[in-house]
């Protein structure tokens, strides 16, 4: 049974996904373009981490644990472009940049928080079925 037909013939998880992806190509298209950007190592991070304000770029670097000044420039980058945050300069000496998230943006908090529990509460059962099958023969 597919993931759109559990409980007999109404839609579960992505309603229309299954013939968005087989007769409407773009539609799955999008679903891929958009899981892209979300889905990656440090965009959904750097989104729960602006969800409460804006933050200069010192202050995103501190607050997401792991992530290298390029990376974090490039996911900035990325997700301005895609209109989820946006990038203030002020013009002031020293310079002071601010990021802040979009209305669109603010829409993925629930989103980014859902699965960031969700990996928090999950990560150790993963790990340990990892550890089972590459002890497979």
């Amino acid at each position: 049974m597919s993931l759109t037909h559990i409980h007999g013939s109404a839609p579960a998880g992505f309603p229309d996904y299954e013939s968005s992806c087989s007769l409407d190509e773009d539609d799955g298209r999008a679903i891929r373009d958009v899981l892209d950007r979300v889905g990656d190592k440090w965009s959904l991070l750097t989104i729960a981490t602006l969800r409460n304000d804006r933050l200069r770029f010192s202050e995103l670097l501190r607050h997401i644990p792991g992530i290298s000044q390029r990376m974090l420039t490039l996911t900035l980058r990325q997700l301005e472009r895609d209109g989820l945050i946006s990038r203030t300069a002020h013009a002031e000496v020293p310079p002071r940049v601010e990021y802040e998230l979009t209305d669109l943006g603010r829409t993925l908090i629930t989103i980014a928080r859902t699965i960031g529990d969700w990996a928090i509460e999950n990560h150790s059962t993963i790990e340990k079925s990892r550890a089972q099958y590459d002890a497979r023969p």
